[in-house]
């Protein structure tokens, strides 16, 4: 993943998490860990498994 991609999906993590926790109190913030995870580990893995590559600079 590019630097931007990771940043964003780490940025969209956190604002779910909050937002979700802040107006619902409820576990379906736990879904904001799938962006912040990804985006702190720099992998995805559906972009694995379709092939994507979202950095065009990187080599496979």
């Amino acid at each position: 993943m590019c630097k931007f991609e990771r940043v964003l999906r780490v940025v969209v993590g956190v604002l779910i998490i909050a937002g979700i926790w802040y107006f619902y109190a409820s576990w379906w913030a736990l879904l904001g860990l799938v962006p912040l995870i990804t985006g702190l580990v720099g992998f995805c893995p559906i972009h694995r498994m379709i092939g994507k590559q979202s950095c065009p600079f990187k080599k496979k």
